[in-house]
Order: C-alpha cells, then structure tokens, then sequence
C-alpha cells in the first residue's frame, strides 16, 4: 500500500488502527444498548411515574440533535483516550433503541405468559429475564449492531475532523492525516482509499449481519423467501 509523508508503512496503520475503531465500535456499542436496555425496560415494565419521567429524558435525549452535540462536548473534552469518545457516543445515541424496547416491553407485559408469572408472585426482574428480555433478544441484537456501526461511523468522523485522539492512529485518524496533506489532490489514494473501504466493510458486514437475523427471526420473512424459491 505504499507509505505516508512521513515513510510509515500505510498497511502496518490500518491493521494498527483496527484495533483502535474495533474498540470505540464494540465498547460504544455495548455501553450504547445496556442504556436503552435499563431505560426502555423499566420504563416500560414499571409505567406510571418512572415511564413518565424515563419517556420524557428519552425524548429530551431524541430531539437534541446528536451529530452536532456530539461535535460540541467532544470540541470541549480535550482527552488523550478513547473512553471519553466512547461515552460521549453512548451518551448521544441510546435514545431510539430505549424508545423500541420501551414499545415492545408495553406489548409483552400484557402477555398471558407475563401476567401469570406476575400473579404467581415472581419478581420483577425475573419476570424480565425470564419471560421479556428473551422474547425481545432479536430487537436487542438488532440495536447492538445498528448501534456499533453508528459507533464506528461517529469515531470516525470525529477524527477526521480532528476531534478525536488524533495521536492514536485509528481509521478516522488515516483519513484525517489523509485530508490534512491534500492526498485526494495529488493523487494518493493509498492513504484514505484503504481506512475507507475498511470502515465501509465492516459496517456493511454487520448491516448484513442484522439482515440476516432479521429474516431468521420474522417467520413472513422466510415464508416470502420459500415462495421465491419455490
């Protein structure tokens, strides 16, 4: 692949900086879905005051505008790590996924199955991790994946703009190095062609991914597939 402006081995930094967007992506995403998880279960399960006040942060959460508010708080939060990015991203993109489970958790909690398990006297956390959370696994898979890619992507575009830990070299930082010595002007495209496939890559295997479970999961899905087939 050729070498930078200062001779360093372009190939030996995207492997390099895998590790970095892998981790902002995995961890983001981790963290991103266990907020939805707590918020849109409880809200959901428990109603009354605490759905009240749960459904009214996520929505205080949902008209803030992220991209922009992402920019702003990372512009101020000057860190030489990339956990700071990591919960900034969490921070800013939990509430969609907590308002779909809130919804799904709203439908399963009037389910025969829950109502029984809750006049049976079983606690509300079993009754969640025993009857709704596996009933919605698919919806939380679907939210982790969505969730890393949108990771991935915010990590990136940070760092090309310099707002990210520029020190640490990460497929956001190649391009942001790239666009800083105008290599798409003079031609070399071996130093963002590379960081830009492997970002475009890697969120198109995981939007693949979620296709797929998706299909697995919805019976109208694979019904409409045997019928093409057949």
């Amino acid at each position: 692949m050729g070498t930078n402006s200062l001779g360093q081995d372009v190939f030996s930094q995207l492997v390099y900086g895998t590790r970095v967007s892998l981790l902002v992506a995995f961890a983001a995403g981790i963290l991103t879905t266990f907020i939805s998880l707590v918020v849109g279960i409880t809200a959901g399960y428990l109603r009354g005051i605490a759905d009240g006040i749960l459904n009214w942060i996520t929505n205080v959460f949902i008209v803030l505008p992220g991209l922009p508010l992402l920019i702003i708080v990372s512009s101020y939060w000057n860190t030489k790590s990339e956990w700071p990015i990591i919960l900034i991203i969490s921070m800013t993109s939990w509430a969609y996924g907590a308002r779909s489970l809130r919804a799904q958790t709203l439908t399963l909690r009037e389910r025969d199955y829950v109502l029984h398990a809750r006049l049976v006297g079983r606690s509300w956390w079993k009754v969640v991790g025993t009857e709704i959370l596996p009933n919605m696994l698919s919806l939380v898979i679907s939210g982790l994946l969505f969730s890393m890619i949108g990771a991935l992507l915010a990590e990136a575009g940070l760092d090309f703009l310099g707002l990210g830990n520029v020190n640490t070299v990460s497929w956001g930082v190649m391009l942001y190095w790239a666009q800083n010595n105008e290599a798409m002007v003079n031609g070399l495209w071996w130093w963002f062609v590379p960081p830009g496939a492997a970002i475009a890559i890697f969120g198109g295997a995981l939007a693949l991914i979620n296709f797929s479970i998706d299909e697995i999961t919805n019976p109208r899905l694979r019904r409409k597939k045997v019928k093409l087939n057949g």
